[in-house]
């Protein structure tokens, strides 16, 4: 028995080693880490039980047969992060750099299985060349096998991807389709087709960074979620995101012990300057609202004109969407839209309540706005919000102007509770617009056409440039002070604790994508 033993013992040792410590050193001096220390820096000490330490691929085409290394370049396994049980997936680039195939991809669509079948979080870890193109056809069934599991999950379990290192080809469209993609700065990039095809295609210069990389994604496109300096760094990152969600679309968000005291909060009063057109910060509204340094923000650096992240409320979690007049007077737009409606969308699907910080002038216009769809992409949001089942709560903080009034979660698509600061302005548009086109005649005969302007906007003003129309009518439940804002929250998402709402019976709808 003891020769059996030491068998294993020696497979064990040769798993762990991946391509050899020559690879190893070589992915060091690259600034990465191999992918058991991943794991090792991911997982609480001691809980990681790895699962297929021993498979091998099954191909002998292009020398393969001679290549055989234990683990077929991913470590899967499951563990606990923060004593909450997960599954992870770690493709190591020392073996084969990476690349996917039959036997590599089996191990992956098991981890997801079994993250399925109990109901926990799967974080994947990306470090690969791609497609084993040895294996020809066989590389591609296993990368359409993932696809389909990331489908299927989504919004039963969480799904979190972090790029850590080249992630191409077919490789992007699992990171593509699970809920959140860490990146890292330097050291990884993502793209459909390299800086080679480009060239060739299109005859443009580029480098693997420029087209593919961290910052590109973080402000360009808008495909990562979050960037990172370095590998801990995006670890502890996701450690940290992970904390805000529930292990499936089935339980609640976990909740932290919050002693009450006093929930007012004086500086809140001073944050709206007195002239309606100057920006603020949202973030300091928001900051002001919710629990001490609570605040994670998503998707940072893409689509600025709205602020969209997690945060906790009296110790639960909650999804913040906040329009930003800090940047582009906080209008919606083609990016911002789609940047909520997914946020929207991911909170829905696991019991994360919404507040809504609103502070609109609009909807951009122009003709790149409009030839590029943002009457679509508005419309997302609009679904999104419309479509939400968990508590809805919108605090209205200056404007709230046009149809961007009614998409920012306004009781007439379905919010729990609306209110408003008394600098609330709820209009169809600005009271200068408005006087405009109502008293266009009137003002073009007066004596001193720009004396009656200014006239009849501060009429219009009067009359519409505040919260209490809306009141009146019900469509803003209660007026509040800026420094209550943090104390009705607390009340009214503890009211709304139990919600049901039961949708009409469908397969599913057809959001306008």
């Amino acid at each position: 028995m003891d020769s059996k033993i030491q068998k294993l013992d020696t497979k064990i040792a040769e798993a762990k080693l991946g391509g050899g410590e020559k690879r190893i050193e070589s992915q060091h001096k690259k600034g990465k880490l191999t992918a058991r220390e991943r794991i090792h820096f991911l997982m609480d000490e001691g809980t990681f039980e790895e699962i297929g330490m021993l498979v091998t691929h099954r191909s002998t085409d292009f020398g393969l047969d001679k290549q055989k290394i234990l683990g077929d370049g991913v470590v899967t396994g499951y563990g606990e992060i923060n004593g909450r049980l997960t599954y992870v997936f770690a493709q190591d680039f020392t073996v084969l750099g990476g690349s996917l195939a039959e036997a590599h991809a089996e191990k992956i669509c098991k981890i997801m299985d079994l993250a399925m079948k109990n109901g926990a979080p799967v974080l994947g870890l990306n470090d690969s060349g791609g497609a084993r193109i040895q294996e020809g056809v066989v590389s591609l069934g296993g990368y359409a096998d993932i696809f389909y599991r990331n489908t299927l999950s989504s919004g039963v379990i969480p799904q979190l991807s972090a790029i850590m290192g080249p992630c191409a080809g077919g490789a992007v469209y699992s990171p593509a389709l699970t809920d959140f993609i860490a990146m890292v700065e330097n050291t990884s990039y993502m793209f459909v087709t390299g800086p080679n095809v480009v060239k060739t295609v299109t005859h443009e210069e580029v480098s693997s960074e420029e087209l593919g990389g961290a910052s590109a994604h973080s402000t360009k496109s808008g495909v990562t979620h979050f960037t990172f300096e370095n590998e801990i760094a995006c670890i502890n990152g996701l450690k940290q995101l992970l904390s805000y969600m529930p292990q499936n679309c089935e339980e609640d968000a976990p909740s932290i012990a919050y002693t009450p005291g006093d929930e007012k909060r004086p500086l809140l009063n001073d944050i709206i300057p007195d002239n309606p057109n100057q920006p603020y910060d949202i973030r300091e509204v928001i900051d002001g609202t919710v629990d001490e340094n609570s605040f994670l923000e998503v998707h940072k650096d893409f689509a600025s004109n709205i602020v969209v992240g997690f945060a906790r409320l009296a110790g639960k979690s909650i999804g913040i969407v906040a329009n930003q007049p800090a940047y582009l007077a906080g209008v919606l737009d083609i990016d911002s839209s789609t940047k909520a409606a997914r946020f929207v969308r991911f909170c829905d699907s696991f019991n994360i309540p919404l507040l809504v910080f609103e502070d609109v002038p609009g909807f951009l216009p122009g003709t790149d706005q409009e030839w590029n769809a943002i009457i679509t992409n508005g419309a997302k949001l609009l679904y999104a919000f419309s479509e939400a089942t968990v508590p809805r709560i919108t605090v209205i903080t200056r404007k709230a102007y046009g149809g961007a009034y009614d998409v920012m979660n306004s009781k007439h698509i379905g919010a729990d509770m609306n209110y408003a600061w008394p600098s609330a302005e709820i209009a169809v548009m600005g009271a200068k617009g408005a006087a405009e086109i109502i008293f266009k005649n009137e003002i073009k005969n007066a004596d001193d056409p720009a004396a009656k302007l200014a006239e009849k906007e501060a009429e219009y003003a009067h009359i519409f440039a505040n919260p209490y129309r809306a009141a009146a009518r019900g469509y803003v439940d209660e007026v509040i002070r800026p420094d209550q804002t943090r104390e009705k929250l607390i009340k009214a998402f503890k009211m709304l604790e139990n919600k049901a709402v039961t949708l009409p019976k469908k397969k599913h709808g057809n959001i306008p994508l």
